[in-house]
């Protein structure tokens, strides 16, 4: 089976088409990739379709600062089908100022072993 993919890794945004099977136990081999401009297309390819990570930026709620809410990142990529817990326990909390950039804001998100770290000092 053929499964197409726009790389994301930098601008070109090269059109991807991997050469899958599914093997006796239900995983998806990769035999080949083409459409990649760069070793790292291949890389995203077999990467987005073996195991597809994101790393998540939002922001949560900033008491007694100057601004009302505090943008925050994951520390880490996390599985792509965990994104909506991630969310969940982001929605949850709030912070109070000062906050500096990097302090562990929810630690260890979902048991996944990442943190949700500030991305600004407020």
């Amino acid at each position: 089976m053929k499964k197409e993919l726009t790389c994301i890794i930098c601008p070109m945004g090269c059109r991807l088409e991997a050469d899958c099977e599914t093997t006796e136990n239900g995983a998806l081999a990769i035999r080949s990739v083409t459409g990649n401009t760069c070793p790292r297309g291949e890389r995203y390819a077999r990467a987005e379709l073996s195991y597809p990570e994101r790393t998540v930026t939002s922001t949560v709620v900033l008491q007694g600062g100057r601004y009302r809410r505090l943008p925050v990142i994951t520390s880490a990529p996390i599985p792509k089908d965990r994104i909506f817990d991630v969310m969940e326990e982001i929605r949850a909390v709030s912070v109070c100022a000062p906050v500096k950039i990097h302090d562990i804001i929810i630690e260890n998100v979902c048991g996944l072993g990442v943190n949700i770290i500030a991305s600004r000092s407020l």
